[in-house]
């Protein structure tokens, strides 16, 4: 049976970093025999100017339909005076509400070819092979505020967290889950020496804990972590916790590996998961050639772990982005002298080389 991949290209250079992941998916069909069929579709601001709305309903009963989303990038200037419910960003914000995107997985593996581009110590970063398990649609971003109000002749503004048990329970099996995949730890990071929320998110996790005992768990406090993981990153395997601290600490994580060029992320959803790199549309050198696709083919690496079950398929790309790092090969944002330089166009020719 077919596997429909939705193709969602964005803004800036998102067509040229989508195209040449198409380019390495269609490769790696051709070896493994998935069934692989690729439809394109409009979001954010080049869909803002077709037709007039940065998520066109097309592209949400795509995504529907489809068994798995790959996304480049949206935004830029161009649309920074189109009103705010209508800008290009609230593309990816609406997808994470149609496909009902609950978790974002965010890895963070540091190749030894690329150990001097950290701003952590060699010694520090070599062998860091992190993911953060994100909560996505739940916590103080979707709880109830106010923008002002008075109160005792003040002005003040609140937000309000909160957290169910089901929710807790969802993001939690999704974390012991991808670590049963991995090495088999799973760090819980919360407050809960301070919020109510942060107890209920512990107590939640440990009773989950029981039905995966084979699966270390350990809990850390969010500021002991954000600071581990600048002293010792290669302690861990996978970080879960809430939508504002993975917020947070995510970003962190990801300058530990040198380049946001190179991070992949997945948003999984109960039906269909989309897959696309951490940076944004960088429209100021979109249609150069010169973006680094390695994030989008390393995302599209991720949409064949988790949503296709293709364990073997997604090692085969991720292998192949090690072995051209190894020989020395680097896009402009990471080229230096004695390097091999290449555009996009020739690093994903060389990946493909690889598969």
């Amino acid at each position: 049976m077919a596997k429909k991949i939705v193709v969602i290209p964005g803004d800036g250079i998102g067509e040229e970093i989508t195209s040449s992941a198409v380019q390495v998916l269609k490769k790696i069909d051709e070896k493994f025999a998935l069934g692989l069929e690729f439809t394109k579709y409009d979001a954010g601001g080049t869909a803002y100017d077709k037709f007039g709305t940065p998520l066109p309903q097309e592209t949400i009963d795509a995504c529907k339909a489809a068994d798995g989303v790959l996304f480049g990038a949206v935004g830029g200037d161009k649309w920074d005076n189109v009103e705010p419910a209508l800008r290009p960003e609230k593309a990816i914000l609406g997808l994470r509400k149609a496909l009902g995107l609950y978790a974002n997985l965010r890895p963070v593996k540091v190749a030894d070819a690329l150990v001097e581009y950290s701003p952590l110590k060699p010694e520090l970063v070599k062998g860091v092979d992190l993911v953060i398990v994100r909560e996505l649609i739940g916590g103080i971003y979707f709880g109830d505020k106010c923008e002002s109000e008075i109160h005792e002749g003040q002005e003040r503004a609140w937000d309000l967290e909160n957290y169910s048990v089901p929710e807790v329970d969802r993001i939690g099996r999704l974390a012991f889950e991808t670590a049963r995949l991995r090495r088999g730890k799973v760090t819980s990071v919360d407050k809960a020496n301070v919020l109510a929320t942060s107890r209920l998110w512990r107590r939640t996790i440990a009773a989950l804990h029981e039905k995966y005992r084979d699966v270390e768990l350990n809990n850390l406090y969010v500021d002991n972590c954000s600071m581990q993981l600048a002293v010792k990153p290669s302690q861990f395997d996978v970080i879960v916790t809430g939508n504002l601290f993975g917020d947070i600490l995510s970003d962190e994580a990801a300058v530990i590996g040198g380049s946001i060029g190179l991070m992949p992320s997945a948003s999984i959803g109960e039906c269909t998961s989309l897959y696309e790199p951490i940076h944004g549309s960088a429209p100021d050198i979109a249609g150069k050639g010169i973006a680094n696709p390695i994030g989008t083919i390393l995302s599209a690496a991720m949409l064949l772990r988790y949503s296709l079950k293709a364990e073997a398929a997604a090692q085969a790309i991720e292998m192949a982005v090690e072995q051209v790092l190894d020989d020395g090969w680097r896009t402009s944002d990471l080229w230096k002298e004695g390097f091999k330089k290449a555009d996009t166009e020739k690093m994903t020719e060389v990946i493909i080389d690889r598969l």
